[in-house]
């Protein structure tokens, strides 16, 4: 078995990202499964370029997307990934689309095919702050977690595929206040329980157990 892990470069005012920082620690394997490690561009449909070259490279039977959401203080696998681009700021390359399809003939959306409730007891069984996400946004977040779904979903029907955030970094919070952070040595090892959590559960169905909010 082989799980790609993608993390996105820097963006906006942060010389960091977390995502990518932290895909790079991961062991190269877990539980004897294969961690293929990717950083991708925090670039609307080019970040999907990449994912799929290495999809056709690589055949993983797993892809898990990493990005960065400020803000959160939990991992938070993401449930659903809907089809907008509808950007706050500009990509690293300056493009900002507006309430903008992602594929004229994509669903409406995709939801997670990783098993997100199994992830987030994983993650709060190591003591990482963990939850279900509803929202990935409508950023490249949302538009890589769309991508790949769609790519799984017309393209390449055995892989699996879904997206976790992650907090900012402490260093990123210092002009921040009242930010939430998390160190990434916590990260990392969120991130390893949430791959133990998909590969323990390879075949399986998710847990059944409440993730839902009230808003």
């Amino acid at each position: 078995m082989k799980i790609l892990v993608t993390g996105f470069d820097p963006f906006g005012d942060d010389v960091i990202n977390p995502a990518i920082e932290a895909v790079k620690k991961l062991p190269d394997t877990i539980d004897g499964v294969e961690i293929i490690k990717l950083e991708i561009p925090t670039v609307f449909y080019k970040s999907a370029d990449v994912v799929k070259e290495k999809i056709e490279k690589e055949h993983p039977d797993y892809v898990l997307n990493i990005g960065q959401a400020g803000g959160r203080y939990e991992l938070t696998p993401e449930r659903v990934a809907i089809n907008v681009d509808d950007a706050r700021i500009a990509d690293n390359e300056g493009q900002q689309p507006i309430d903008k399809p992602i594929k004229e003939d994509g669903d409406p959306a995709y939801f997670s095919q990783l098993p997100i409730k199994a992830m987030v007891d994983y993650m709060k069984k190591e003591n990482i702050p963990a939850s279900v996400s509803n929202s990935a946004g409508t950023f490249v977040c949302n538009h890589i977690m769309y991508q790949t779904l769609y790519l799984a979903m017309t393209q390449f029907p055995d892989i699996k595929a879904g997206f976790m955030h992650i907090p900012f970094l402490p260093e990123q919070v210092v002009e921040r206040p009242n930010t939430p952070a998390m160190a990434l040595d916590d990260i990392v090892k969120g991130i390893t329980a949430a791959l133990k959590a998909i590969i323990a559960f390879d075949g399986k169905e998710d847990l059944e157990t409440i993730g839902g909010k009230t808003h």
